[in-house]
């Protein structure tokens, strides 16, 4: 297998988190993202999103989105890690607050940083205005998200999930890009945040 990837991006490394806690390692194909190579005819006939990472499976099957990737992952690689949760209520209750987290939080956050960046102006029309607003939205996700883990361990329960990698990496990118302190008025996310990030997986 190949995974091509932007090692730097939040969708790429929640693959990468994802491969270090079930234990398991595959060869990466860094692709330029600032000079266009995702956009390129080539790379568009890997990814059916045209975005990265993209897993190429050694049959010549291409899987693209990160979720998808680590679902796929999870059933081929032997482990014990059971970060998408036990059949049941877990794994319910593991989607309901990741996609709370990736809707709410980490795709508004997406939305700031390319709409006020203008990271991506060479390819797709980027309104400061939307980016404004969507940081707003962002910012104010922090309340919920330090809510919910003033009372559980984990986003969704007491074990560690992929639920907890997204949120990680949305608070990354909330204090990377926008600066935003995760200080004393999110104590909880604090103390969630520093314990993951002590973890040689988040790292």
């Amino acid at each position: 297998m190949k995974l091509y990837e932007s090692a730097a991006t939040p969708s790429c490394r929640r693959v990468s988190i994802f491969l270090k806690l079930i234990g398991a390692e595959v060869e990466r194909v860094q692709v330029d993202l600032k000079g266009g190579e995702n956009i390129t005819p080539e790379f568009q006939n890997k990814s059916a999103s045209g975005t990265v990472p993209a897993l190429e499976l050694d049959d010549g099957t291409y899987i693209s989105e990160s979720v998808a990737i680590c679902r796929y992952l999870d059933h081929i690689v032997p482990n014990q890690a059971n970060l998408f949760g036990a059949p049941g209520l877990q794994s319910a209750q593991v989607e309901m607050w990741h996609r709370i987290v990736e809707f709410q939080g980490l795709i508004a956050g997406f939305q700031a940083f390319r709409n006020i960046t203008g990271f991506y102006s060479d390819r797709e029309n980027c309104v400061s205005e939307w980016g404004e607003e969507s940081k707003g939205r962002a910012v104010a996700f922090l309340t919920k998200l330090d809510n919910r883990l003033a009372h559980s361990t984990y986003l969704a329960g007491d074990e560690l999930s992929v639920a907890d990698i997204t949120g990680f990496l949305f608070i990354n990118l909330m204090k990377g890009a926008f600066k935003v302190d995760i200080d004393e008025q999110y104590s909880h996310i604090q103390v969630w945040h520093n314990k993951l990030g002590a973890m040689p997986e988040f790292q």
